[in-house]
């Protein structure tokens, strides 16, 4: 079994080539695999705080972190995604878990919100998130908002 190491950094703290590897595995899932033209690069990369799982040198996971105020008025995760040649592996929710630790200890009395592809709500409800409202259409694909209470 290969092991794994976890990076939690800011923007600022991401080689070049790191950031390269999270952009590239953002466009493989978000718009080429689920067929979504978009603007991935939103201008949040900055302000966030990166979780990244590797294998060697293969990104295998990643996610952002976002303070209040920036996405939503809560803190946030975003970017969520697992590369094809790691699904099946659980990493997904050492992800997640790894992001909530992050944001309930750096903004302790603030919720958690995403916006869930609605396909994976049972995941993050499996995670503590409950829906807040009706699905809604974000470049194509039905997503909800979910939040994880304080």
């Amino acid at each position: 079994m290969s092991s794994y190491r976890w990076q939690t950094v800011d923007f600022n703290e991401l080689t070049t080539a790191e950031l390269y590897s999270a952009l590239r595995l953002r466009q493989e899932i978000f718009v080429i695999e689920q067929n979504c033209v978009y603007l991935d690069v939103d201008g949040l990369d900055p302000s966030a705080v990166h979780i990244l799982c590797w294998r060697q040198d293969q990104l295998l996971a990643y996610l952002r972190c976002l303070k209040p105020g920036l996405s939503y008025i809560e803190s946030s995760l975003g970017r969520i995604v697992v590369s094809p040649a790691a699904r099946g592996l659980n990493l997904g929710r050492e992800l997640v878990e790894r992001g909530i630790a992050y944001n309930q200890q750096s903004w302790p009395d603030s919720d958690i919100r995403i916006g869930a592809q609605s396909y994976l709500e049972t995941f993050y409800r499996n995670l503590g998130f409950v829906v807040e409202g009706e699905p809604y259409i974000e470049d194509g694909i039905s997503h909800v908002h979910m939040n994880l209470h304080s």
